[in-house]
């Protein structure tokens, strides 16, 4: 009960022996505790330093606390007024600065957006959105954008959210979880009351301020170029419904659950609707975050488990087993069970002769 005055359990311990045996000597307190006697007697000198004990006669004397302790009472007091002080001049020159800050930004462009043409800008953007915001954000990362450096810069925007009670709501691409800075990131997120999942692949950089504004890239595939600040119900309608979309299909992060032994990850489902859009293992890596050679070892597992001696085959059997979906937006193209016989006079339809899109 004593750490408040800088006295540990034994310094508290001396004290009570001495109020407990008047008139005893140092050498009494000395041999009367169980404690090295070094230590007793920098106890005692503590107290004497205190005031709370005095030399009188070759005895120890235990003094009222209240008395002994007014000077250490007075200077502790004066000590926090000052600190008090001190945090509202530091206060009142936050404020000051923040009011010059906002003078300084310009005004968002009347016809509902403004291209901000460095990191810097973005950044800047970022703090004051976040600063003003009353419900929360929602932000998709694709791995180029959850560098080390970007990461440092967002913790302190999303944890000044956090703090007011608004909602923080990331979506990852699933790659994340190779990528140390980034998981660590996320997790840190999640722990403390902000949403994260993940998705396979990711259309863009993308973060939404109270469902008002937006701030998207200028170049999807340079994030250094800068980004768009948007406004208005058109555009935001789109933007918040492209990120409630990807919502359904994430999954939380860290989540172990997973589909029948026998059926696709969603990630491997997104390989194959990749495949079969005629994406090279390149193109299809850095949809998914991931290295070349982790993307080309998924891709030859999915074809080994499809039986698939080319891409075309591997989309064919994809197919028969329901793991991907014909393009819909072609109804010329015929599974590859329901493929007509090709007649001894007639030349095949031109869609007979595309059963999936090419793999």
């Amino acid at each position: 009960m004593s750490q408040p005055l800088g006295l540990d359990e034994l310094t508290h311990a001396v004290y009570r022996f001495a109020l407990g045996r008047p008139g005893c000597t140092s050498e009494d307190v000395l041999g009367g505790l169980d404690a090295p006697r070094d230590a007793v007697q920098r106890s005692v000198d503590r107290l004497l330093g205190l005031s709370l004990l005095r030399p009188l006669s070759g005895t120890l004397v235990p003094a009222k606390p209240s008395l002994a302790l007014r000077t250490v009472l007075q200077q502790r007091q004066a000590e926090i007024m000052s600190k008090q002080q001190e945090f509202a001049d530091i206060k009142e020159a936050a404020d000051r600065l923040a009011e010059e800050y906002e003078v300084a930004q310009p005004s968002t462009s009347h016809s509902g957006w403004e291209r901000l043409e460095s990191q810097a800008a973005v950044l800047a953007r970022m703090e004051r959105l976040a600063g003003r915001a009353t419900a929360g954000c929602m932000s998709l990362l694709p791995a180029e954008t959850v560098g080390e450096e970007a990461l440092l810069a967002r913790r302190p925007l999303d944890q000044h959210m956090l703090e007011r009670g608004l909602s923080v709501w990331n979506i990852h691409l699933e790659s994340v979880y190779n990528d140390r800075a980034a998981l660590g990131y996320a997790r840190w997120l999640a722990r403390d009351g902000g949403r994260v999942g993940t998705v396979p692949t990711l259309p863009m950089w993308l973060v939404v301020y109270d469902r008002a504004t937006a701030l998207v890239p200028i170049d999807p595939r340079n994030p250094a170029a800068g980004a768009v600040q948007v406004s208005g119900a058109g555009f935001l309608a789109g933007l918040v419904a492209l990120f409630e979309r990807l919502c359904e299909t994430m999954r939380p992060l860290d989540s172990q659950s997973r589909g029948a032994q026998d059926q696709p990850t969603p990630m491997e489902k997104e390989i194959l609707r990749l495949m079969s859009q005629g994406l090279t293992d390149d193109a299809v890596r850095k949809k998914l975050g991931v290295g070349l050679r982790t993307a080309r070892r998924m891709i030859a597992d999915l074809m080994e488990r499809l039986d698939a001696r080319s891409r075309f085959e591997a989309g064919a059997n994809a197919v028969d087993r329901g793991w991907l979906q014909p393009c819909a937006c072609t109804g010329d193209r015929v599974l590859p069970s329901q493929q007509p016989e090709p007649s001894a006079t007639a030349a095949p339809a031109p869609g007979a002769l595309r059963a999936v899109s090419p793999l």
